[in-house]
């Protein structure tokens, strides 16, 4: 068991890099943050399940991640994850809309578009001429809705790597379509989505939005799709009342942290008392530093919904940003128990039991955390508050250890031999922790000879 077990840990580092790191250019000023938002990610999966059913895939074989990112782009770099900018989602202003773009990218997917591109990689002299990094990191406290996931890209040479092909985007046009009228969504709403970019490829290079450079778009294109969707014109469709719930709550969502507080609230209207109005309303008075009032915004959205996580959670938030630590606990405890299989919800009251700063406190935010690291190891923010939960109970290898392992996600490769060197001095030799400092020394070192 002992030799096993660092092998499938091992083989999921290595699958997490792959599927996020495709090179080692890193470049700070041009980092943005990946969303980690447990109804965020909850909501993309149930906007896209129609599709994903009518393509034949399991609902969670492939994830939906966001890029914190105002222009507009949606792309994949394998057939393990579909990246969408908040900028686009934010732009796509119903349902439909973004379910088009879903099931474009998910058919680049399914028709084999990446295997091609896999070949053609294998000719680049290195992973970093591809030209790319996607590297988990965390939000450093911001009000990057939740957690967050740093990202640095290299320009052009990205563009190049993820850009497809006048064919491609064709084929993956036709294939979307019948995706879409299998899952009974109006295919009328991918024109709409053109039609944002209609006139980009007549700009410069620099005022094109990221998605017209990597999705080429032509007459030739367009008619072609216009001329698909109408021979389904007739077909029944309608999308369930309860995506476009979720669907409205995400935007929601979206537009309270990413958006100005002080414009937000006075783009209200006074008499709105709908959820997403009320959520909005909450987030933004939160941001403003009016915690009293966030919190009278909160208690009216749970008072609707008393069973949802997902406020429970927003709430816990709230209370622990505002240094209300045992209320927060509270909370966060009460969304854990209405979704115990969360991950980002477990992390989340991990970190507000930490902050109670009690022994009692500290031995359940590491049990807590331990299993939020087991559901998803690739929290970069979660495995921090594990490091300082395993040190607190006097673990310094284990500490040291699962610190090499946030360095490596974050591609600080330097940082993350020194603290896996470290575990290995400090844990037992042959143990499952000093196997798994050994693989991340011999990652490492492969990742900095690259560079």
């Amino acid at each position: 068991m002992a030799t096993k077990t660092p092998s499938r840990w091992a083989q999921n580092l290595a699958a997490c890099l792959l599927m996020i790191c495709l090179g080692n250019w890193a470049q700070p000023g041009h980092a943005q943050g990946l969303v980690r938002d447990a109804e965020i990610e909850n909501s993309l999966k149930k906007i896209a399940a129609p599709l994903f059913k009518s393509a034949g895939i399991g609902r969670s074989t492939i994830e939906i991640l966001v890029v914190n990112d105002n222009s507009l782009n949606a792309f994949v770099i394998n057939g393990r994850a579909i990246f969408l900018h908040s900028g686009l989602i934010t732009r796509l202003k119903t349902t439909e809309m973004l379910q088009s773009v879903i099931g474009h990218e998910l058919a680049h997917i399914t028709s084999g578009h990446l295997v091609r591109r896999s070949l053609n990689q294998q000719s680049a002299k290195t992973a970093a001429g591809i030209g790319m990094l996607l590297a988990i990191a965390v939000s450093g406290g911001n009000n990057n809705l939740a957690s967050g996931v740093a990202i640095g890209a290299a320009g052009a040479a990205v563009n190049n790597y993820l850009a497809h092909t006048r064919a491609e985007e064709t084929s993956a046009d036709q294939i979307s379509v019948r995706y879409m009228v299998r899952a009974g969504i109006d295919p009328k709403h991918a024109i709409d989505v053109i039609e944002i970019f209609r006139g980009q490829e007549a700009l410069s290079i620099s005022r094109q939005d990221p998605y017209a450079q990597t999705h080429p778009l032509s007459n030739a294109r367009i008619r072609a799709l216009k001329g698909q969707i109408a021979a389904y014109s007739g077909r029944k469709t309608a999308t369930s009342a309860e995506l476009h719930y979720w669907h409205a709550r995400m935007q929601a969502k979206f537009t309270g942290f990413l958006g100005n507080p002080a414009y937000v609230m006075r783009k209200l209207k006074k008499g709105d008392r709908s959820e997403p109005a009320t959520i909005i309303r909450a987030i933004a008075l939160h941001r403003q530093g009016k915690a009293k009032a966030a919190q009278q915004q909160m208690n009216s959205l749970i008072s609707r919904r008393p069973q949802d996580p997902y406020y429970h959670e927003l709430k816990g938030q709230i209370l622990l940003e505002g240094r209300q630590v045992t209320s927060a606990v509270a909370s966060y405890k009460h969304a854990v128990a209405l979704a115990p299989k969360e991950p980002l919800i477990l992390a989340g009251y991990g970190r507000a039991l930490l902050s109670l700063k009690t022994k009692s406190a500290d031995r359940t935010a590491l049990d807590v955390l331990r299993r939020a690291r087991r559901m998803d190891p690739r929290d970069a923010r979660m495995l921090r508050d594990l490091a300082v939960a395993w040190a607190k109970a006097g673990n310094n290898g284990m500490a040291s250890l699962v610190t090499a392992e946030r360095y490596a996600l974050l591609s600080r490769f330097k940082d993350a031999d020194t603290n896996a060197r470290r575990a290995e001095g400090l844990l037992p030799r042959g143990s499952t922790g000093w196997l798994r400092a050994q693989d991340i020394i011999g990652a490492s070192k492969i990742a900095l000879r690259k560079k």
